[in-house]
């Protein structure tokens, strides 16, 4: 496993391609209301991308046809935005994007709620969220990988909820997925030691119901297997010798 080390450099590009994604995100999040269609905010999404003079990094990528990631409900992830599916009071929606920025790659995922939306749902995204920063804590050099992993299972276990297993983090950098890959549920090895300059986008993907997930027939939309709420939050973050940075959270779209 080749896990690459960024250069000063690499480290303030990676910065500002990630304070553009967030200032995307804020735009996007603003639009969010029941009445939208999904296809309209992968446009917004789009526009606003191109608008930074960047380029939406999950277009095309391996055939997927949209700039934006929307899943809505039991979508966990990779929902294809479509005209016809409109947003309804009480849905909760997943947003996950990237865009390009100088060679050098952000990406990040928000959950949220259509409208008013149930306790229930609210707490699902909430703990998400959380089970993100408690993750985190432990993404310091000296420090291993699944230390990251070991402390969202710890945090999320207790709730109740399915950590979903078939799909992880990763490193990013100059490509979108780069080594390594961050599970986000508890490993019975320690992973790689973690190193000052090394770049995780971390993305827990929560499950109301049980872990288990099926692809639609798209081969791309993954959904819960029991058709319980799921809800995603990601952050693009660099590990330093201290505390680690948040490049996707500059205080826009927390």
């Amino acid at each position: 496993m080749a896990v690459s080390i960024k250069s000063a450099r690499e480290i303030e590009l990676m910065r500002q391609s990630a304070r553009l994604l967030e200032d995307v995100f804020s735009g996007l999040e603003e639009a969010i209301r029941p009445g939208i269609s999904t296809k309209e905010i992968d446009r917004l999404g789009e526009k606003l991308i191109r608008a930074h003079g960047c380029e939406p990094n999950f277009l095309n990528y391996n055939g997927y046809p949209a700039s934006i990631c929307v899943s809505v409900n039991d979508e966990v992830v990779h929902g294809i935005p479509h005209a016809a599916h409109i947003l309804q009071e009480g849905d909760i929606v997943s947003l996950d994007a990237g865009l390009i920025y100088k060679g050098y790659h952000s990406d990040m995922a928000r959950t949220f709620g259509v409208g008013k939306i149930s306790e229930e749902a609210a707490r699902l995204i909430a703990v998400t969220r959380q089970s993100f920063f408690e993750g985190i804590k432990m993404a310091k050099a000296g420090n291993h990988l699944f230390d990251i992993s070991n402390a969202i299972d710890a945090y999320v276990t207790p709730h109740g909820y399915g950590i979903v297993r078939d799909l992880v983090g990763h490193g990013i950098g100059t490509r979108l997925h780069e080594d390594p890959q961050v599970p986000n549920f508890a490993q019975k090895r320690k992973g790689i030691l973690l190193r000052a300059g090394m770049t995780l986008a971390i993305e827990p993907m929560i499950n109301m119901g049980r872990a288990d997930v099926e692809w639609l027939d798209d081969d791309w939309t993954v959904v819960t297997e029991d058709g319980s709420l799921s809800a995603h939050y990601e952050n693009t973050i660099l590990v330093t010798d201290g505390e680690p940075e948040i490049l996707t959270m500059s205080g826009k779209c927390e």
